[in-house]
């Protein structure tokens, strides 16, 4: 009779995302990893094959967890913008692995969508790929800025971020 298993991906992917947010990427490793799900390290190989692979399930399941936030906004260039936003505030780990790690194209494409779709409507089909790129670059950008404390001036970073998304819709605009 096989022996029982004792954890699964899931549970190996969220304790990652976990120990990722607590401790950036020094405390995701295969050991802790295992130690927090309740397995020895050798265990986990029978789910992820080493640590890159950990770090792409871990990744991946960042990014599907924004896509579904993503998808329940209304779609709107500032719904998007501030989700994204929200997101990264909530797992600023996550965030910064999603944006560097190995995933699967597909995954990358289904989160593209939703500022693909916007870009599209605000300035068409032809410009669609470079207004997706200009409005992730400010947002990512500044969302990066805000997350390493980069924002020393004074004023409110909440009326900025609103100030940049409507600077965003402006220079996006069909008429400008």
């Amino acid at each position: 009779m096989p022996t029982p298993v004792k954890t699964s991906l899931d549970r190996i992917v969220a304790a990652g995302r976990d120990l990722l947010e607590q401790g950036g990427g020094q405390k995701l490793t295969m050991q802790n990893v295992a130690a927090k799900v309740g397995v020895r390290a050798p265990s986990l190989y029978k789910h992820v094959a080493n640590h890159a692979a950990l770090l792409t399930a871990v990744a991946e399941a960042t990014i599907e967890d924004l896509i579904a936030q993503l998808e329940a906004t209304d779609g709107s260039m500032d719904a998007l913008g501030r989700c994204y936003r929200r997101f990264a505030q909530e797992w600023p780990a996550g965030f910064r692995l999603m944006l560097t790690a190995d995933v699967a194209p597909e995954i990358r494409a289904r989160v593209a969508d939703p500022v693909l779709r916007v870009s599209r409507e605000t300035v068409g089909e032809r410009h669609a790929l470079e207004a997706a790129r200009l409005l992730t670059a400010w947002i990512t950008g500044f969302i990066e800025m805000e997350l390493l404390g980069a924002f020393k001036l004074g004023g409110d970073v909440d009326q900025a971020f609103e100030y940049g998304l409507a600077g965003m819709r402006r220079a996006l605009a069909p008429d400008h």
